[in-house]
């Protein structure tokens, strides 16, 4: 029998009633993918479709071709002359994708000129989320047909209906309405609620005559509150702590323990990494490493610990390097901060440098846009917005703030068909030395001796660098050069011919290679002149030196250029009673941007962050669409409560940390976990809050209890990242690297998180897409999950580990070690019935393994190891262990 067969027995004699509990999840409502899919779809699809597609197939083409109409969803599955365009969530068997891809030469879509390999790409990702469309509009008028004149030519069109309401909608939709000053109503049954938040959720309750379930016992509120705010379950010791502490105040020092632990940045500053998109390389079409991305990644992490206010927390992300500072590392954290606006994807293959920084402004726009407002402020680029009252003078506007603004990522475009292999370090922030010297083991120095060695190697550079030009020169001249046999005869010419093609393309690859070698040595050179050749360097960004005005691109199309419009942000909400923040034209305006989105007037960044904070204690957000308060989202389940909750957000002080303690000591975090059939049949989906919905462990939870179990966890943080340690050049098999060094049983918030190329443990569990703003992950179950759990190495490994951990404690019998890994693994001691049943899966693994051809069969003390193994590993895929209660 083998080891998998073993694992499959004993998980199916598992306790079958807290399976079926955990699995009983309230059912989640398509409209937050549908809400994110139209988003996509807006910002990422339909300019593509109208720039490229309209005028042959769309309603209002003179001439269809091919029958085919692609300005409706409805017409691209029913398709022309050759049958459907799309099928959903295919993209490799639909035939528009493989037109756009060019995969056949009888069918290449747009027929003049490729799509950019960036715009392909977005099509294949649109198709595999379901070809989603905007919301319920069903045909899509061309850009240009209607709309107001920009600069002389037609703005993009949008329905007739939405534009001529957008005052009315600016003056109704809840979303962009100050903040109102609510008072906790009264309820009937005061003595429940323990906080003035329980009274707002107590209150809806009653007025559907309903009762909350009754509080959780207090293991299940001790894992819960643990994994929720540190990300790794509670020991033995820390259950019998709290279990034995009667006082009224046990769980108050609970969770200010929580609060205090290192483990609360890393769980927290993952939740905003999901929102930031942080990731480790370029992704797009080529795949280069950021290898300083891990600073930003830090300083996210020490913020939540730190319990910055989270005001100034958006503030240095979006202008910290335009703030005072007193010290250098204070400078350099500011810095390191703004590394939100650089780690962004970025198009290398993109030889117009001018589409290469807007494609990036656009990204700028959509991350602050979605994760501080909860606004897809980017579905403006190319048209009015379709759904919000966002004109695209207003993108424009915030789009001269970040066009005025240098990415520091180390990276540049194509650039008439050069690209870099190497990182460009002169495209990099340089961090100060420090008092400490923690941002630099070197400073300038005086002594004459490191002077002269400084000397001789800008000689040697300088030397090296004249050289490889003039081979650069003559390399260039080659491959230029005559063909060679240009008279021969036609069946010699073609020989000929082949090995000159061979030749040329020897050439052309010495010549990047030397392009190559000629840009390190440049770096190094530049280097030393600055004498910041030893200084750490940080993905920042930086003011440029002329800040300017951006015109609007018409249907989003560079080389369509219509009126300029002065640096601002939307007018979509109100700030200050309408001022806009005066922008210096010598300066970005990032500063006044940051000033207007922290300013304690402005009617989303604390309702955005305070729903952020629900969702993750809560498992759903008071608005479950948590990047997209516009009309396409949803409107909150408890409106009272969240303007409630954001006013007293800001009232005390912008603390993350008070919020979250708030939260997790209210009667409604406490409540059970338990169904019930009439509340159910009210209020199937749990929005009115009757009781607290299981909720499945994320990616690096689950990965971070293995180890916790099996001991092997090292709670220390790794210096770097593995990214920081790659070749130059394109990422590939970082998976591999993910169970390497110090890096092998860190917590997972410090894996390598290169886009394109996850490591498979954070992958399978619905990791967040690093491309996107992801306020809330995807939660499936799929077949790749048991069958990690059952094969991967990672899995076997700290099985292995984990049971011989429980069986090194030789005064305790088998039964108690059974008892002492329940409770290391699931927070909770056996029944009598699952202690029976492990004991008869151990003898029946011994008595199955002598019998059989199985490597162990014949030294007891392996076999024994085995079969301890396996029940360990049973327990790891179990869904009690995935779920918390």
């Amino acid at each position: 029998m083998r080891r998998i067969g073993f694992v499959a027995l004993f998980i199916a004699l598992l306790s079958p009633s807290y399976v079926a509990q955990a699995t009983q999840v309230d059912a989640q409502p398509e409209v937050r993918a549908n809400a994110d899919g139209a988003a996509f779809f807006e910002k990422k699809v339909r300019p593509v479709l109208a720039a490229s597609c309209y005028k042959c197939h769309s309603e209002t083409s003179e001439k269809l071709k091919g029958g085919l109409k692609v300005d409706s969803r409805e017409a691209l599955l029913r398709g022309g002359e050759s049958g459907p365009a799309i099928v959903p969530g295919k993209p490799d068997e639909s035939p528009l994708i493989h037109a756009v891809r060019y995969d056949h030469d009888d069918l290449q879509m747009p027929p003049k000129q490729k799509l950019a390999d960036a715009a392909v790409a977005d099509l294949e990702k649109w198709v595999e989320m379901g070809a989603p469309w905007g919301a319920s509009e069903k045909t899509v008028r061309p850009a240009g047909t209607t709309g107001a004149a920009v600069g002389g030519a037609a703005a993009p069109a949008m329905p007739v209906d939405r534009k001529a309401n957008y005052e009315k909608l600016r003056k109704e939709h809840w979303a962009w309405q100050p903040v109102k000053q609510v008072t906790p109503p009264q309820v009937n049954d005061a003595a429940w609620p323990k906080d003035a938040l329980d009274r707002f959720v107590l209150s809806q309750l009653e007025s559907k005559s309903l009762k909350p379930v009754g509080p959780a016992d207090r293991i299940t509120l001790l894992r819960r509150v643990t994994f929720d705010l540190t990300g790794l379950p509670p020991t033995p010791q820390e259950i019998d702590a709290f279990v034995n502490d009667r006082s009224d105040s046990g769980f108050e020092k609970v969770v200010d323990r929580l609060l205090a632990s290192p483990a609360f940045g890393e769980r927290w500053g993952r939740h905003w990494l999901d929102v930031a998109r942080y990731g480790e390389s370029t992704g797009q079409t080529r795949n280069f490493p950021y290898p300083q991305a891990w600073r930003y990644r830090d300083y996210v992490i020490d913020s939540f610990n730190a319990d910055k206010p989270y005001d100034r927390f958006i503030t240095e992300q979006i202008a910290g390097d335009l703030l005072p500072y007193s010290t250098p590392a204070q400078h350099n954290e500011q810095t390191v901060a703004t590394g939100l606006l650089a780690m962004g994807i970025k198009d290398l293959n993109e030889r117009d440098p001018l589409k290469f920084t807007m494609d990036n402004v656009d990204e700028q726009i959509d991350v602050v846009g979605r994760a501080v407002l909860a606004t897809t402020i980017s579905c403006a680029r190319c048209h009015d917005h379709k759904f919000d009252p966002i004109p695209t003078a207003d993108y424009y506007a915030m789009a001269g703030i970040f066009r005025s603004t240098q990415i520091l990522s180390g990276y540049t475009g194509r650039k008439g068909g050069n690209n870099k292999d190497l990182l460009d370090r002169r495209l990099l922030a340089t961090l100060e030395p420090t008092s400490n010297g923690a941002a630099s083991q070197v400073a300038k120095s005086d002594d004459a001796q490191a002077a002269r060695r400084k000397e001789k190697r800008t000689q040697e550079l300088t030397t090296q660098l004249q050289q490889a030009r003039t081979e650069l020169r003559g390399l260039v001249q080659e491959v230029r050069g005559p063909k060679a046999g240009k008279n021969a005869k036609v069946a010699a010419r073609q020989v000929v011919d082949a090995k000159e093609d061979l030749r040329r393309r020897r050439l052309r690859k010495l010549i990047g290679e030397k392009q190559s070698d000629i840009s390190k040595l440049e770096q190094e050179l530049d280097a030393i002149k600055s004498g910041t050749e030893d200084a750490p360097l940080a993905l920042a960004v930086r003011d440029v030196p002329k800040p300017a005005d951006c015109p609007v691109y018409l249907h989003g199309e560079t080389d369509k250029r219509g009126d300029v419009v002065p640096r601002g942000v939307i007018r979509l909400i109100d700030v200050n009673s309408q001022t806009p923040p005066a922008i210096s034209p010598t300066e970005s305006g990032r500063l006044e941007l940051a000033k207007w989105l922290t300013d304690p007037s402005n009617p989303l960044t604390a309702r955005v962050m305070v729903n952020r904070i629900w969702l993750h204690l809560f498992g759903q957000g008071l608005v479950r669409t948590p990047d997209n308060f516009g009309t396409t989202g949803e409107a909150p389940s408890h409106p009272e409560l969240l303007d409630y909750l954001a006013a007293r957000f800001v009232r005390d002080g912008w603390s993350v940390k008070k919020m979250v303690r708030a939260l997790v000591l209210s009667r409604t975090y406490e409540l059970a976990s338990t169904y019930n059939k009439t509340n159910a049949a009210v209020d199937p989906s749990n929005e009115l809050l009757w009781r607290m919905a299981p909720r499945r462990l994320e990616a690096e939870a689950i990965r971070d209890a293995m180890l916790a179990a099996a001991g092997t966890l090292d709670r220390a943080r790794p210096a770097g990242s593995l990214v920081a340690n790659l070749n130059p050049g394109e990422v590939r098999g970082v998976n591999m690297m993910a169970g390497t060094g110090a890096f092998a049983k860190c917590r997972s918030v410090y894996l390598p998180i290169v886009r394109n190329n996850l490591p498979a443990v954070l992958d399978v569990f619905d990791f967040a897409e690093p491309t996107l703003v992801t306020g809330s992950r995807d939660v499936t179950t799929v077949a790749p999950q048991a069958l990690f759990l059952m094969n991967n190495p990672f899995v076997l490994e700290q099985s292995r580990q984990f049971a011989e951990f429980v069986m090194a404690e030789k005064k305790l019998s088998d039964t108690e070690r059974v008892e002492l890994a329940y409770r290391i693994a699931l927070s909770r001691r056996p029944t009598a019935g699952e202690l029976r049943r492990v004991a008869d899966y151990v003898n029946a693994f011994g008595a199955a393994s002598k019998d059989s051809n199985f490597k162990d069969a014949k030294d007891p003390n392996k076999l024994r190891l085995d079969a301890w193994s396996t029940f360990c590993q049973a327990l790891f895929a179990s869904a009690e262990f995935r779920y918390v209660n």
